[in-house]
């Protein structure tokens, strides 16, 4: 199975198979387009539809997407607090694994698109700076 992994920055191509990991590639990471997430209120579980397309109102400077895909266990960080670089904002679960989602970018949280229980693809856009 193949995966994207974002850290510092860096985006890691790699390839897991019968308990062995093989590096792929790796290159500097480049943050998606910026659009904030539609949440169904009216579903019955928690899923988040996060959009891909641009919009005037927020920069892709002040995103904290998803690294891996899986489930949020835990969201650290509420609206109105201030994160810094290298900060756990979050913990998504994949493949039986906790993995911490460390902040990128230094802000004040002004939107949480994800809560506890979402599930998320790699990329999905987590939290939004101001």
């Amino acid at each position: 199975m193949k995966y994207k992994i974002t850290l510092d920055n860096k985006t890691y191509e790699v390839e897991v198979e019968k308990g062995e990991a093989a590096l792929l590639a790796e290159y500097e990471a480049a943050l998606p387009v910026a659009v904030p997430a539609v949440v169904n209120e009216n579903a019955s579980a928690p899923e988040v539809e996060a959009k891909k397309e641009a919009t005037p109102s927020s920069s892709s400077d002040n995103i904290i997407v998803a690294p891996l895909p899986g489930a949020v266990l835990d969201v650290m960080v509420d609206v109105g607090d201030t994160v810094n670089n290298g900060d756990v904002v979050a913990i998504i679960e994949a493949m039986k694994m906790e993995n911490e989602v460390i902040a990128v970018i230094s802000g004040k949280v002004t939107q949480v698109i994800v809560k506890k229980g979402t599930t998320v693809n790699t990329g999905d856009h987590l939290f939004i700076l101001g």
